[in-house]
């Protein structure tokens, strides 16, 4: 007999149940992984932090024999486990051949980390002898094959730690019964790309509502602007022939297990073009089955 101590459940080794959702949470150090696994935490996910790779399967054989008593898991995996960490790749593919389990990456730019370091007088777990950065770079070197095959990568640069709680929690709370998430982001050029999107359309070839003196004020969330930016020539076409480039994109990325995209729409300032043409794709888009729309501004209020 298997007893699982604590949850009131007795089963024999034979009864196996196909636990629910399983996803790996990794990414850099200092990017937000703890903030991330409290997030999940809130949302009722039974999360195990710092899990050596090598007990990545033990645990999801517990998870199946105790069936419904553990329907999400989350595990952090990180650097921290030393030199087990270089299983990490090997052990995801080997879960990948048994059951569909997802990985979410969190990543920051070198130059937030070595802050978020600093500010927290701690060295990096990797920097050995060296300098925070260079433990950044051995860990970036050590984690680049992990980041190629996460289903999620949420860059944390321009995060504080209640925005990347909010962002996890939409994330892994809108989605429901859809079988991927895009969020369609706003932003500006100005203030550079969105190192997370997966694609990028460029709104700078309708006119700049900000060079009326009479719309500058507003943003692309006052009908005074969507109405000005919805009737340039273009934009109408832009909208429709887009949103049906998109449908066969979100729908084979079902096909493939994508849990997550981005797509990100840029102007110059993120303040005008970029957030009405957001708001109407996701109208859009929102009818696409299987498919969870979710909206962002990342440069809403800079100016």
């Amino acid at each position: 007999m298997t007893r699982l101590v604590g949850t009131g459940v007795i089963m024999g080794e034979a009864t196996r149940h196909d636990v629910g959702e399983v996803l790996i949470v990794t990414g850099m150090s200092g990017a937000g992984r703890s903030t991330a696994a409290n997030a999940l935490e809130d949302l009722d996910w039974y999360v195990v932090d710092n899990l050596p790779p090598q007990m990545l399967k033990p645990l999801l054989d517990l998870t199946e024999l105790a069936g419904g008593v553990l329907p999400r898991v989350a595990v952090v995996v990180d650097v921290r486990g030393r030199d087990l960490f270089s299983d990490l790749p090997d052990a995801m593919r080997a879960l990948r051949e048994r059951r569909q389990i997802r990985v979410m990456f969190l990543d920051a730019s070198d130059e937030v980390l070595v802050r978020r370091f600093e500010a927290v007088r701690r060295p990096h777990p990797l920097q050995g002898d060296g300098t925070i950065l260079d433990g950044i770079r051995r860990e970036r070197t050590r984690l680049a094959a992990v980041r190629e095959s996460a289903d999620v990568i949420i860059d944390t640069s321009s995060y504080n730690i209640h925005q990347l709680a909010t962002n996890v929690a939409d994330l892994f709370t809108e989605a429901g019964a859809a079988r991927h998430t895009v969020t369609l982001q706003s932003f500006g050029f100005k203030y550079g790309l969105p190192p997370d999107a997966d694609l990028v359309a460029d709104m700078r070839f309708l006119p700049n509502p900000f060079w009326d003196e009479q719309l500058r004020p507003f943003t692309g969330e006052d009908d005074e602007v969507r109405d000005y930016v919805l009737s340039q020539e273009g934009a109408q076409e832009f909208l429709d022939a887009y949103s049906a480039a998109l449908r066969p994109v979100l729908e084979g990325y079902q096909r493939e297990n994508k849990s997550h995209s981005v797509v990100a729409v840029g102007c110059t300032g993120g303040k005008h073009r970029s957030v009405v043409m957001v708001r109407e794709l996701a109208q859009r888009l929102a009818s696409v089955p299987g498919v969870a729309v979710r909206v962002t501004h990342r440069d809403l209020g800079r100016e």
